[in-house]
């Protein structure tokens, strides 16, 4: 197919002529997405922020959100609440951290009722903060205690001697009372400045302060993916999956659109294209049974992919077609005689088109043509009697190169030789301005292409 097949036009086409199967379509992708949301049992998730105190880089803050989503965490927390069948392994998948702005650390659980995500992300906060303290030391054990604040405590004392002995040294001006109060000063700077030191390396002192924001809430929807958006997204696949198929079916199309590709196929010269006005009725196949009530139901039984129809120039400008493509049979022949019209199985409008040329042959009274049906999948042509040649009709979009093929070797396996190629379209008829009765001449040649019809079963 052309590069028609990946414009909007063309997709405006499936949607109207295909709507019907494509709500059906929809409909069992919705089917399929509630099937699937059946096997993912609904979900809730709650998230509860710890707040964390003093100056925090983004790396830091980064490894703090790790270590709450750890298994060091994770298994404290699992062993509190003591679940049956949720260990810490399958708790892990539950929970998630995240850095927030401001020094803050989200700590996101789920579960499969909100009671247990609020449960379940409110102890996980909770033994992250003294996970946190644990490893910062502050620990208020007193046996486990370590000396920062007794070592304070040895430097204030230290400092209040060194004042002591600074006011009870020489207050004289002598070079020993001046050495004696400038090192104790450089004493008192130096213990300063390493506390200051202390203070700085120490965690315990600046970081260790975390703080839990209060319980999680309650969750009061659905985690996604909920059931409704299983259904919507299946219908939502299937839709757009049926629109591709179209696109790929009609792309991988072997069907022979062009008069030069129908000629090469049939090998033989195209005599001219006619006109047939468009009936809807014309385009379906005839069938009963539930398979064809189904398929004209879903709209599958007519085409989507040929273009629609062109606006007619008038019955006087199709009757002008019809008689050009007469008298170049006339040109063909050497003596006008019976002709056989080819017209393959099922292309309706080939045979609307084969009955009109019937009525103008047979209104020159020199050119006797009789229609025949032949099937493309086994096609079989009659013996050659009295006519002097074969005429294809058919319509163009309709069938592949293989198929016209056979249509040419059971034609010559018959005794016939193809004069001609006829291709028919379908056009848009006007519509009548005036309720009077039709022409004379048109009721003559739908008369004369019933009774044609009637003859080529």
């Amino acid at each position: 197919m052309s590069d028609e097949t990946i414009r909007l036009v063309t997709i405006g086409r499936i949607f109207r002529r295909r709507w019907r199967l494509l709500a059906v379509v929809a409909v069992v992708g919705a089917l399929a997405g509630y099937g699937a949301s059946l096997l993912f049992p609904p979900s809730y998730t709650t998230s509860a922020s710890v707040l964390l105190a003093g100056q925090w880089g983004e790396r830091e803050l980064l490894t703090q959100a790790e270590i709450a989503a750890s298994s060091a965490v994770v298994d404290r927390a699992a062993d509190t609440l003591g679940w049956t069948g949720a260990g810490g392994s399958g708790l892990r998948d539950r929970v998630s951290a995240k850095a927030a702005d401001g020094n803050i650390i989200k700590i996101s659980g789920t579960a499969g009722t909100p009671e247990r995500a609020q449960r379940l992300s409110d102890q996980v906060a909770q033994q992250f903060v003294a996970f946190a303290a644990r490893i910062a030391g502050d620990n208020t054990d007193p046996g486990t205690a370590v000396g920062p604040e007794a070592l304070r405590q040895k430097v204030v004392q230290t400092n209040r001697r060194i004042s002591d002995l600074a006011n009870a040294a020489d207050p004289g001006q002598t070079v020993e009372s001046v050495q004696a109060r400038t090192e104790l000063e450089k004493l008192r700077t130096a213990l300063q400045e390493a506390m200051k030191k202390l203070d700085q390396a120490d965690p315990a002192a600046n970081k260790a302060n975390m703080v839990v924001m209060g319980p999680a809430a309650r969750p009061t929807g659905e985690a996604p993916p909920t059931r409704m958006q299983f259904i919507v997204g299946g219908a939502l696949l299937f839709f757009l999956l049926a629109v591709i198929g179209h696109l790929a079916a009609a792309r991988v199309s072997r069907r022979l659109r062009t008069e030069p590709e129908i000629a090469a196929a049939l090998g033989s010269a195209l005599l001219g294209t006619v006109d047939v006005p468009g009936e809807r009725p014309a385009h379906r196949p005839k069938g009963r049974g539930p398979r064809a009530w189904i398929r004209r139901l879903l709209g599958v039984d007519t085409r989507w992919d040929l273009p629609a129809p062109q606006p007619s120039g008038g019955e006087a400008g199709r009757q002008i077609r019809y008689r050009r493509v007469c008298a170049r049979l006339r040109d063909q022949l050497p003596v006008p005689g019976r002709l056989l019209v080819v017209v393959p199985d099922g292309d309706e409008i080939a045979r609307r088109a084969a009955g009109q040329l019937v009525t103008e042959g047979e209104g020159e009274g020199d050119l006797q043509l009789r229609v025949v049906g032949v099937s493309v999948s086994r096609p079989l042509v009659p013996d050659r009697d009295t006519e002097s040649g074969a005429l294809v009709v058919l319509s163009a979009g309709s069938w592949t190169a293989g198929e016209l093929a056979g249509i040419a070797e059971a034609c010559a396996d018959a005794g016939h030789e193809v004069v001609g190629i006829v291709v028919a379209g379908m056009v848009r008829a006007r519509p009548t301005r005036t309720a009077g009765p039709p022409p004379q001449d048109a009721t003559r040649a739908i008369a004369v292409g019933d009774a044609a019809r009637g003859g080529s079963g």
